[in-house]
């Protein structure tokens, strides 16, 4: 049993935390640059110790590692004591997502040096604290083992957001924090009173426990069809989850947070706050309620093909380049959702190497979108093109990136994508016609991928405003030169990544199927 003394998770989990409050206590009129490389070294040093954290990783293992549980709050009843803990640990599903996160955030802060709009707009020591206290909260939400403690991470990560959309976003920035506000708080009553029945249920609002409890008694939370107790249970979390990802129909508060945000907001909007919903999902519908699960899988993998179809078809028609790169977030998080809800170790697999390749292909749009931005001051598709003659490093990087975002072979996006696509046409839930018509999405995500990089980067430089661009900055350089890199990585050695979560999915593959005898039966 874990027990109370700190252990690197915390570590990793708290030196945002920490960092932040340092920030707040520099004088932003005389210590301004103190402030904005404070941050920068604060997520590095973040980034630092979640390598020492996959270092001591063992990936043969499937349980939690790492871990540490202080009682925080005991409650006593007359028929029940409920425990609420902090209760932090990794294993194979949460490792590359804390990883992620601790990898694009100081990108993005790296980026915001270059962010006219703080200069314009001030309050940066503001702005960078939020970015912190956002990378902490993010973190919570990943190695939260207390439904309690994963709820309070939960609803943190939305005020952060709601102020960098808010303070520094564009013109309409107030309507889409609004929007962004009050989608994810209306899913997330939903899921408070399924935590709080849950807790009720079980006598405790530990995650393994909860787990040990479902296993050991199938009718802790009854299931008699789709409408059942364990249903709506499944149902309060999952309508949370989804419509942080999100899962058509609940994508509409999307576009306009991206388009509205600072393009560091869109970044860590995109690279990790997606990755929340399909996380969730992956965490805790799946061991807690596995026969729902199993029920209600072909119902939401038609709503994630909808969804690949739709965001795809959509993101052609725009002729905003940012909000193009929003739209294929709907699609690209569909075959995440869909790879989920195959329920076998290739659909899982490739699922959670998805939401890191999508984290880093559509993180790295945004950041050229960003950089381009900077310079014209305008996302119009059209007053583009040629840009690759202007900037031949920059479109270089550019043409990478995109084709990681359209999944070619080589790259980080045709490995999670391929590996989703088997899955599904292996499940014994899902099947062919499933796989065959995501298929179609890869195919779209090609046309608009193409189509949006021909009217930006190729053919003649007609306009004047374009032909003296400045060229990269070394802090953009850096940037893109990482998450190229990256790109590459994970494209050439995927092997790595699987190894890292494949016993932790081959467990919860297990548990789950050995739930799928008793739908079948009732």
């Amino acid at each position: 049993m874990p027990g109370s003394a700190p252990t690197l998770t915390s570590v990793v989990l708290f030196i945002p935390l920490v960092s932040m409050f340092i920030i707040l206590l520099l004088r932003e009129d005389t210590q301004r640059e103190y402030i904005k490389w404070g941050a920068l070294i604060g997520s590095l040093l973040t980034f630092a110790a979640s390598i020492l954290l996959w270092l001591g990783f063992d990936a043969s293992q499937p349980g939690l590692q790492l871990a540490q549980r202080t009682t925080w709050i005991n409650l006593s009843a007359t028929d029940a004591t409920y425990n609420i803990s902090y209760y932090v640990g990794v294993d194979g599903l949460s490792l590359l997502l804390i990883m992620l996160t601790t990898f694009i955030m100081p990108l993005a802060i790296l980026f915001s040096f270059r962010q006219h709009v703080l200069e314009e707009r001030g309050r940066q020591k503001l702005y960078y604290a939020f970015m912190l206290l956002l990378e902490w909260a993010m973190l919570g939400v990943f190695v939260a083992q207390d439904l309690f403690l994963f709820y309070i991470f939960w609803e943190i990560t939305l005020v952060p957001m709601y102020f960098l959309i808010g303070i520094w976003g564009a013109e309409e920035r107030i309507y889409a924090a609004i929007k962004f506000f009050l989608y994810t708080m209306a899913g997330s009553i939903l899921m408070l009173l399924a935590i709080l029945y849950v807790g009720t249920q079980a006598q405790t609002f530990a995650l393994p426990d909860i787990i040990a409890k479902v296993q050991a008694n199938p009718d802790l939370f009854p299931f008699a069809g789709l409408f059942s107790t364990q249903s709506f249970l499944f149902l309060g979390f999952l309508i949370a989850f989804a419509i942080k990802v999100p899962l058509w129909p609940l994508h509409s508060w999307l576009p306009d947070a991206h388009v509205q945000a600072p393009t560091a907001g869109s970044v860590i909007l995109a690279g990790v706050m997606l990755k929340l919903g399909t996380y969730g999902i992956v965490r805790f519908c799946l061991p807690m309620f596995p026969e729902a699960s199993v029920a209600w899988a072909p119902i939401i993998a038609v709503l994630a093909v909808i969804g690949i179809i739709y965001g795809a078809w959509v993101s052609y028609a725009q002729t905003d380049v940012k909000k193009l790169v929003a739209y294929s977030s709907v699609s690209h998080l569909g075959f995440v959702v869909l790879g989920i809800f195959a329920l076998n170790p290739q659909g899982l697999q490739g699922a959670i190497l998805q939401m890191v390749n999508h984290g880093i292909s559509t993180g790295g749009l945004f950041l050229l979108v960003g950089m381009l931005y900077e310079r014209r001051h305008t996302k119009a598709m059209e007053a583009y093109g040629g840009i690759w003659k202007v900037m031949p490093i920059f479109g270089g990087l550019s043409l990478v990136i995109a084709l990681s975002s359209m999944g070619l072979p080589g790259l980080n996006g045709f490995v999670g994508e391929f590996t989703i696509l088997l899955g599904t046409f292996g499940s014994p839930y899902l099947g062919f016609f499933f796989a065959l018509f995501a298929t179609l999405g890869v195919i779209l995500a090609a046309v608009y991928i193409l189509y949006m990089f021909q009217k930006v980067f190729m053919g003649e430089v007609d306009k004047e405003e374009n032909r003296n661009l400045p060229q990269l900055h070394w802090q953009e350089v850096t940037v893109l030169v990482a998450v190229v890199i990256v790109i590459f990585w994970i494209g050439l050695q995927p092997g790595l990544f699987f190894g890292t979560m494949d016993a932790s999915v081959n467990q919860l593959v297990t548990q789950v199927n050995s739930a799928a005898a008793n739908v079948v039966l009732r």
